[in-house]
């Protein structure tokens, strides 16, 4: 099985989508694949998905639902500079590792 890459982005992280059809586009990761090094990002890259009724599903019909970009098409912004940025690792004085920006020096883990 093979060892899945490492990412920076997390759940709840605001993102701007940097390329692809949906690029300038920024939205809430709502979920991280690792899997398949992706991510789920609210109201970005509407799919329709045409579904039959079942027994669970009272109708059936077309569905739109937000489908994976790839994580190398995201980048994190930053709450304080407003900008998209590139995540640096600091190790805090209690022994906590955290991400931060690198531009304005906020740090982006609560």
């Amino acid at each position: 099985m093979a060892k899945s890459a490492k990412c920076r982005i997390k759940k709840d992280d605001k993102v701007i989508v940097i390329a692809g059809k949906e690029k300038g586009k920024i939205g809430k990761v709502l979920k991280v694949l690792r899997k398949k090094e992706s991510v789920i990002i609210e109201n970005v890259n509407f799919v329709k998905r045409h579904t039959k009724p079942g027994r669970q599903r009272s109708q059936g019909g077309i569905i739109e639902k937000e489908a994976p970009v790839h994580w190398s098409n995201v980048m994190l912004m930053c709450n304080k500079c407003i900008n998209p940025i590139r995540i640096k690792m600091k190790i805090l004085e209690d022994g906590r590792k955290v991400r931060f920006c690198y531009k304005c020096g906020e740090v982006i883990d609560s």
